[in-house]
């Protein structure tokens, strides 16, 4: 029996993401915050270098299409879901923080499927490969909830509070109209340097103990 979709190794990295993304939001219900932010910086370095992977092999039209809208709708559940289940995890349980968690997630959706047609136009129009993002990429929350969190640390007001202002910032920041370059080698080193020194500043204690 045939399954739909296409499978091959182009794919293996957006899988992994979602999985620890999955398994980051059980993390969260349990009450494991700090597991779960673990696992949202994996997703986002598996995010990181999936397009990579996925462009070592020739792919026909369909297979690129499948794969920009697996990449976006895994996107969804690691940068778009799981950090508001982290927000309940911390104590974002009142009803007015429901708004919240809509407000981030449909800007989530948002950036991203205007991205999937802007990507789909551009890649009609040019082979060459995207030079800069429009609004703030949603995988950059795979740096800043994790940044958001060991902040945490060192703030005296409740810290639902802050964290429930940096999703709304951060979701205004997805939809609002400038410019980023997409990041170069030298970057991606520095994004990764910047995400060792969280796990370590987390795994030193550095982050918010609820």
């Amino acid at each position: 029996m045939k399954l739909i979709g296409y499978y091959n190794y182009t794919v293996i990295l957006t899988d992994l993401s979602l999985i620890s993304s999955v398994f980051g939001i059980y993390m969260a219900m349990r009450g494991h915050v700090a597991g779960a932010v673990y696992c949202l910086m994996v997703s986002g370095f598996c995010d990181m270098f999936d397009g990579k992977v996925a462009r070592t092999k020739k792919r026909c039209e369909a297979e690129q299409k499948f794969g920009i809208q697996l990449d976006s709708l895994s996107d969804l559940v690691c940068f778009g879901v799981l950090p508001t289940v982290i927000g309940y995890a911390i104590g974002m349980t009142n009803k007015f923080y429901v708004f919240v968690f809509f407000i981030y997630v449909m800007a989530a959706l948002t950036r991203l499927a205007y991205f999937n047609v802007m990507e789909e136009e551009r890649q009609s129009q040019t082979p060459e490969r995207r030079k800069e993002y429009v609004g703030l990429p949603v995988t950059s929350v795979a740096l800043i909830i994790p940044l958001i969190y060991i902040l945490g640390r060192f703030v005296e007001i409740e810290f639902h509070k802050i964290y429930g202002i940096g999703l709304l910032a951060i979701a205004f920041a997805f939809l609002l109209n400038f410019r980023i370059k997409k990041p170069g080698k030298a970057t991606a080193v520095v994004m990764i340097l910047i995400g060792i020194a969280e796990i370590v500043c987390m795994l030193c204690g550095f982050h918010y103990v609820g």
